[in-house]
């Protein structure tokens, strides 16, 4: 799409403003090119580069500065990484030595965020999902059941039901019998499955018992006591681009607190392959509009369990941010795997 002239000025042009963070003119794009072109020629081309929308102009300044657009073609396409120093390397791998699996995920937040100097972000692994060892139903009042479920593994979830009548000692007798004979050691999603198959067979009597058994047995099942754990928030109040608008950095933390809209980011780099990297709007999330998110997978005896990544403005240095994510996922997943084997 772009000749080889309009690449180098591009890539100039980004490079500059990442290390500079002003507007970069004509005139500083040749001198930095290393082209030997015309100020006129320089101007042409940049009118293009605008015209394409791959760069802006500030209202402010006759110079330029990149869009997410052109971010977006700097990193698939002009990009030049640096990789890291064996000796950074080493320093990584030294603070993710084999522990408790959740002090090498924090840990490993930790790190990204002091690496990066921005916000780094780890998706915990999932837990799997727990066998039912028994489950039980005990009266409280009229219409008030106890639901007790006990896993394999000895925890214990207890959800209070709100029924629309009024059930009988002997009926959640046989309510009970019947989930432990045909259920006991099976997990919740097979319970669930089965139930559902099986609600029209049951007595019409416990068909509204055993739903809102179903229910409450998912939301427990499914629970996470942490989804992610994020380090270095506060690093991005000294980001000029993101500090300079209150209102959107306020929308930024809440998006923090609420959790659930960036698990789902998340999770797409979780499932996906290899580095990830969505530039402003690319996430689908407005907070995140002036931001940048590059993400990982990690592993655990080759299965992707979770995922890294770093929170930050548009303009980082992706060429040296992109491989600190990239080491630190594999030297997580190394250690998680030892600590696993161990």
């Amino acid at each position: 799409m772009l000749d080889e002239r309009s690449r180098t000025l591009l890539k100039t042009l980004i490079e500059r403003y990442i290390a500079d963070g002003q507007p970069v003119g004509s005139r500083a794009l040749s001198k930095f090119s290393g082209l030997d072109l015309s100020a006129a020629t320089v101007r042409n081309v940049m009118a293009d580069l605008e015209d394409l929308g791959f760069i802006a102009s500030p209202h402010t300044s006759a110079g330029r500065v990149p869009t997410a657009r052109g971010y977006r073609f700097f990193v698939d396409s002009l990009l030049t990484m640096q990789p890291l120093e064996s000796e950074k390397i080493h320093a990584i791998e030294g603070q993710l030595h084999p522990s408790q699996p959740q002090q090498l995920i924090s840990s490993a937040s930790h790190l990204l965020s002091g690496l990066t100097h921005f916000a780094g972000i780890v998706l915990t692994p999932r837990r799997k999902t727990p066998r039912i060892r028994q489950m039980e139903f005990v009266s409280l009042s009229e219409k008030r059941i106890l639901l007790i479920l006990v896993t394999t593994d000895g925890d214990v979830q207890n959800r209070i039901l709100f029924t629309e009548r009024p059930y009988s000692p002997s009926e959640l007798v046989v309510a009970t019998n019947y989930l432990n004979q045909y259920f006991a050691g099976h997990d919740f999603e097979h319970i669930r499955n089965r139930v559902k198959e099986d609600l029209l067979k049951l007595r019409g009597d416990l068909q509204g018992l055993m739903a809102a058994a179903l229910a409450a047995g998912d939301e427990a099942m499914n629970r996470t006591d942490e989804q992610y754990i994020i380090s270095g928030e506060r690093n991005l109040l000294e980001v000029e681009e993101l500090s300079s608008n209150m209102k959107q950095l306020r929308k930024l933390f809440d998006l923090f607190e609420q959790r659930t809209a960036l698990m789902q980011l998340l999770d797409i780099s979780h499932r996906a392959d290899g580095i990830q990297i969505f530039i402003g709007g690319e996430s689908g999330l407005a907070p995140l509009d002036e931001c940048s998110v590059v993400t990982a997978p990690y592993e655990v005896d080759g299965q992707i369990v979770g995922s890294v990544g770093v929170i930050g403005p548009t303009r980082m240095a992706y060429e040296r941010v992109i491989p600190i994510v990239d080491i630190t996922a594999k030297l997580l997943s190394s250690a998680l795997t030892y600590q696993a084997n161990a």
